[in-house]
């Protein structure tokens, strides 16, 4: 990967930035998707937030050795404290859990005026996300789910509208687990997906039969048993529909 040529996990996010925006790509890493956008002509300006001085400085020799200090700024800081009000119409987030992304948003929030479009990547608990855009007033829009290298990731695009209306009345629990754009497609990775994550709540489970009884314990026990519900629930009427 390189600025040329994105990761497939990238170039599904580069897909969902709007042309002619100025996107804040926080947790930017090397600046790959920044650069790539820019040489794309796809955007006009970049802000690349990086809080670590590793990547931060590799963004930093990136953007200079491609000439396109003058299109993208590299700024080192947490999270949304990279971004000045009114800055950005699109914001990336890539390549973290989805309760780091969901905590990112929620503590700047008061950066977000301006944001036309969020585009993010969990690599896990993309559920985290999906719950705070629902009670922030953002409309997951779009959903995509695919498997690169043998791992799975999520990308989820919304703009502020109504949050209610991707899912489905009563069926509010399975969208925000398994996303609801991704449930009426319920794809190969899709499927991949979540036939391991119910093996694993099973297993831990299983281990939890075992442990001293405990409130947290029966607590956990429940929550398992609800999400491997759900799971069995969608597997199967994808075994159903194929009958």
């Amino acid at each position: 990967m390189n600025t040329d040529k994105l990761s497939a996990r990238l170039a599904a996010v580069a897909k969902y930035v709007p042309s002619g925006s100025r996107v804040a790509d926080i947790g930017s890493d090397h600046a790959y998707l920044p650069c790539y956008l820019i040489k794309n002509k796809q955007i006009t300006y970049a802000i690349a937030g990086e809080v670590v001085l590793g990547p931060f400085k590799s963004a930093e020799r990136n953007v200079l050795s491609e000439g396109l200090a003058d299109k993208i700024s590299v700024r080192m800081g947490d999270g949304l404290a990279v971004l000045q009000p009114e800055e950005a119409d699109c914001i990336t987030i890539a390549g973290m859990g989805g309760s780091l992304i969901a905590n990112i948003l929620e503590q700047g929030k008061e950066k977000l005026g301006s944001v036309q479009r969020l585009v993010l990547q969990p690599n896990i608990n993309a559920i985290s996300i999906r719950t705070w855009l629902l009670e922030n007033k953002w409309e997951l829009i779009a959903e995509e789910i695919i498997e690169e290298d043998g791992k799975i990731y999520e990308v989820l695009v919304a703009e502020k509208g109504n949050p209610g209306n991707p899912y489905n009345s009563g069926q509010m629990e399975i969208g925000l687990l398994f996303g609801p754009f991704l449930l009426q497609r319920k794809e190969d990775a899709f499927k991949k997906k979540w036939g391991l994550e119910q093996k694993n709540w099973q297993r831990i489970y299983e281990q939890l039969e075992s442990a001293a009884p405990s409130i947290e314990t029966d607590e956990k026990k429940q929550e398992l048993i609800t999400k491997l519900k759900l799971a069995e629930e969608v597997l199967n009427d994808e075994e159903s529909e194929r009958a």
